[in-house]
C-alpha cells in the first residue's frame, strides 16, 4: 500500500509536507498503473512549482518514498500559488485513490498532525 501523510499548519491549514512512501502492488513491478500514476503526480508537481513558480521547496524522491517540504514564501502571491499546486496534487492522489476500486487497498491519504 501507499501511504501518502500530509502535515499542515495548524494557523492556517497551509500544507508544510508531504510523505509518500510505499508500493501500491496493484500489478507486478514495471507495470504497476498506481504506482505509476502516484509517481507522475508527486514528481510532476515538484517539477511544475520548481519550474513555473521557482519557489524553494526541499525535495527527496527515491525508490519507494517521495518527501516534499513547503516553506513557507515570503511573498503572499507565491505562497497561494504554491499552495494551489500543493493541493492538487492531493486531488489528483485523490482520484488515484478512487479510481482503482477497494477505497484505500492501494493508496492511504492521511492528514497528519
Amino acid at each position: 500500500m501507499i501511504q501518502v501523510r500530509v502535515y499542515r499548519n495548524d494557523s492556517d491549514r497551509s500544507i508544510r509536507a508531504v510523505i509518500v512512501e510505499g508500493h501500491a502492488n496493484f500489478a507486478e513491478r514495471g507495470k504497476d498503473l498506481v504506482c505509476a500514476g502516484v509517481s507522475s503526480v508527486t514528481v510532476g508537481t515538484y517539477n511544475a512549482i520548481c519550474k513555473l513558480l521557482d519557489a524553494d521547496i526541499n525535495g527527496e524522491m527515491e525508490s519507494g518514498k517521495v518527501y516534499l517540504e513547503f516553506p513557507r514564501q515570503q511573498d503572499e502571491a507565491l505562497q497561494q500559488q504554491l499552495q494551489l499546486l500543493a493541493e492538487s496534487m492531493l486531488v489528483m492522489l485523490e482520484t488515484i485513490q478512487n479510481a482503482y476500486g477497494d477505497f484505500g487497498k492501494y493508496i492511504e491519504i492521511t492528514d497528519m498532525k
